[in-house]
């Protein structure tokens, strides 16, 4: 299926590694530019020049911290200096850290609001204009499989990606008489850097292997396995297609199953 996206300008956050590169990488496949920004500039980089070359879009890769105004600004500004719009936003943070409600102070509740939540807000508050002005946007948020089922120990990215939700949902009634679509894409357990640290946390509070903690995930899956990041990408991908621009206000689960819910 042709997505209808080559030549579409893409900002995707937090690019480098994992979800985002991930996401990046389905985009160029269809051959949408890219603008790439994450905080580590090594691995954005090679990312950037890895996408370059397999697939010979457009790529610029700004280093910066999108938790932060100036960030924000930052990124925003290359893509429109470079491309002179953006059609498409994939929103995406780090996860907060994991830890039960004690464990974490003002301070971290603070971060992670920051980062998981202004700084969506803010890009759409960036990217939303030009996108009305041209009737054609797509707004995709990467959040979490824990806004529809919590999941133990992960009280601030509970708590944080629930409100990206609220948000994306109301927006979305807002912006779609605009042509403009907002989607959010719930990852469950895929075989990225932030799971693996989630299994030597999990592992390290419950007395046990990272292995044993894999395993134990896994027999809640009703696929028996994690997924594989192109997996979540090709859902991203579709979600700022030209083929789903009848589909808005939407949580999209890639899980493997994990969520029992019935909604």
């Amino acid at each position: 299926m042709d997505l209808g996206i080559r030549g579409k300008v893409a900002i995707v956050v937090a690019s480098s590694r994992g979800l985002g590169r991930a996401s990046a990488q389905a985009l160029a496949a269809e051959g949408a530019d890219l603008l790439l920004c994450a905080r580590g500039e090594t691995a954005l980089r090679t990312t950037a020049a890895d996408i370059r070359r397999t697939t010979g879009v457009r790529v610029v890769d700004v280093v910066a911290d999108v938790g932060s105004p100036a960030g924000i600004a930052d990124v925003v500004r290359a893509a429109e200096d470079e491309f002179g719009r953006v059609d498409i936003l994939v929103t995406n943070a780090g996860g907060p850290p994991a830890g039960p409600f004690e464990s974490h102070g003002p301070e971290a509740w603070e971060t992670a609001v920051r980062t998981n939540l202004t700084s969506v807000v803010e890009l759409v508050r960036a990217c939303l204009p030009g996108m009305r002005a041209r009737r054609w946007g797509r707004i995709v948020n990467i959040t979490s499989i824990a806004v529809k089922q919590p999941v133990d120990n992960l009280i601030l990215s509970n708590s944080v990606r629930a409100a990206v939700t609220g948000f994306a949902r109301t927006l979305a009634n807002e912006v779609a008489p605009h042509g403009i679509t907002v989607n959010n894409v719930m990852p469950g357990y895929t075989r990225t850097a932030r799971v693996e640290e989630l299994a030597e946390r999990t592992a390290a509070l419950e007395g046990k292997t990272p292995e044993a903690a894999y395993e134990a995930w896994e027999s809640q899956i009703p696929m028996g396995r994690l997924g594989e990041p192109a997996e979540f990408g090709a859902m991203v991908a579709f979600l700022c297609s030209a083929q789903a621009s009848y589909t808005t206000g939407a949580s999209v689960p890639v899980d493997g199953g994990w969520i029992r819910s019935l909604l």
